[in-house]
């Protein structure tokens, strides 16, 4: 059963080869991260697990039991109670939950561990399945965004009226 972790330096194999198999799924909804990103995956990797130490950011990968990443889950630039929600999942994931499973575990976690009390999320116009999970986890929409240069919805959920989101990602 996929379950939900705190990323480690021990996910870097496994999140390399997710990030790889999905790109250009990924680039269908927002910008593709470029060769580079590739090319640096161990130090960004690194610098983002510094990031995570200080606070900065909570990121989190759902690991399916062989131990292949399903997807990533991750709150970013953290600050006076509030982040940002970024999420992807693998295309052969698509369609089985995956993605509500994770977004209510995370926004779980943000409440209960991380003491956040906003999230901010957005999803692009050309995704509806992502659009549609972030509302059925209590997200409202709050404007038009440019993600990745291309058409968006930002989404806000306020965790203090919130006891719980329902979800497990296991």
């Amino acid at each position: 059963m996929p379950h939900l972790e705190r990323l480690a330096a021990h996910h870097a194999p496994a999140l390399l080869q997710f990030e790889r198999e999905n790109r250009a799924y990924f680039t269908r909804f927002v910008a593709d991260r470029g060769d580079a990103y590739f090319a640096g995956f161990a130090d960004r990797h690194a610098a983002l697990l510094d990031e995570q130490e200080r606070g900065i950011c909570h990121f989190h990968v759902l690991v399916d039991d062989d131990g292949s990443v399903l997807g990533r889950f991750n709150l970013f630039d953290v600050a006076d109670g509030s982040a940002e929600l970024g999420y992807r999942v693998a295309e052969h994931a698509t369609g089985r939950g995956v993605a509500r499973r994770g977004v209510r575990a995370v926004c779980d976690l943000a409440r209960t561990e991380y003491g956040l009390r906003r999230l901010v999320a957005s999803a692009a116009l050309a995704n509806p399945a992502s659009l549609a999970v972030l509302r059925r986890a209590g997200f409202v929409p709050d404007g038009e965004v440019e993600l990745g240069g291309k058409p968006a919805v930002r989404h806000v959920l306020d965790l203090t009226a919130q006891t719980s989101t329902g979800g497990s990602a296991s």
